[in-house]
């Protein structure tokens, strides 16, 4: 069957395992497991989403960090947790990029979980330290190029997000640098701002501040057209790497075979949620793109997509799982 249709069909089997009457739902505490560590921008959206369904509901929300494996360890947590309506994964770009580096995951990819919604849409920044002499992307692939292994960049680890963008950049420019994965991305920015590593690529909204501050200096985003929130720093199509593109995106899924109602539900909560322009003006203002209101088959469809975006750059970039 076509993964697509997969995606599209999921939400409408098992109705039969919805424990109670649609209308009592929800009963008991909810949970939404983040894959990251505390501090990541998915990790800050998931608190966000938590605190304004659980005013909204009645019943507490727990946010609970599971990270490991660059992702895998939560996100496989709810692929194997009960369809129920009561654990919810909220997940990423990384999805993809985990899929098309590990082809052994202890789950499925196109069958395990059940979309929920898209939140929101985040170009990368790629930074280093303040002082690094290189100040442009020019500069820096002029560097690394002069001395081969000499610099290095951090990621959140092996097969994230971070760690592909850097290397379809070193695929693109013809260099050779180290990587160097750490545990989630609050420590790969720290290990930059500390000198302990040269450069990386991350959300942009987990480094607006340092930016801001001089604490790092932003060479190029990673999106088509310059971010509003740094106008004048360029892109990397601009800065000599035509085509480059990476935009990370940000949403809830469920494990498969989630209850349609429960599913409705849900998505009509968040899609409310998303329309105050409290939550709008806040979002915005660290960093994110607010997007259309994605209905879960729609969300199911760029998932997809997203899978098979991220296979031929693994293979052009030569990446592997250390």
């Amino acid at each position: 069957m076509n993964p697509a249709k997969l995606f599209a069909g999921m939400t409408l089997l098992c109705a039969a395992t919805l424990p109670a009457p649609a209308q009592d739902y929800p009963s008991r505490s909810i949970l939404f497991v983040v894959p990251f560590t505390p501090g990541t921008t998915a990790d800050s959206l998931a608190r966000l989403m938590q605190t304004h369904i659980s005013q909204r509901w009645g019943v507490p929300v727990v946010v609970e960090n599971r990270p490991g494996a660059a992702g895998i360890i939560g996100i496989d947590s709810v692929a194997k947790a009960n369809p129920d309506g009561y654990t919810y994964l909220f997940t990423s770009t990384a999805f993809g990029t985990l899929a098309a580096m590990n082809p052994k995951l202890p789950y499925d990819p196109n069958k395990s979980f059940a979309p929920v919604m898209l939140v929101g849409t985040s170009p990368l920044s790629l930074v280093v330290s303040n002082d690094f002499p290189a100040k442009t992307v020019k500069e820096l692939i002029a560097h690394a190029k002069k001395r081969p292994g000499d610099l290095n960049y951090a990621s959140a680890g092996t097969g994230s997000v971070f760690h592909l963008s850097m290397e379809l950049l070193q695929h693109e420019a013809g260099t050779k640098m180290v990587h160097v994965p750490y545990k989630g991305a609050p420590q790969g920015i720290t290990a930059v701002m500390s000198k302990e590593v040269t450069m990386g690529f991350f959300n942009t909204p987990t480094v607006i501040s340092q930016i801001r501050d001089g604490r790092l200096k932003a060479l190029a985003a990673t999106s088509k057209t310059r971010t509003p929130f740094f106008p004048a720093v360029p892109t990397l199509d601009e800065s000599g790497l035509k085509g480059y593109e990476v935009t990370v995106w940000f949403g809830y899924a469920g494990p498969a075979g989630l209850p349609a109602p429960v599913l409705e539900r849900l998505y009509g909560e968040m899609a409310t949620i998303m329309k105050d322009p409290a939550v709008r003006e806040k979002l915005s203002n660290l960093g994110f793109e607010l997007m259309p209101q994605m209905p879960p088959a729609e969300f199911g469809k760029l998932i997809q997509r997203d899978l098979v975006k991220w296979v031929p750059i693994v293979k052009a970039s030569g990446a592997t799982v250390d």
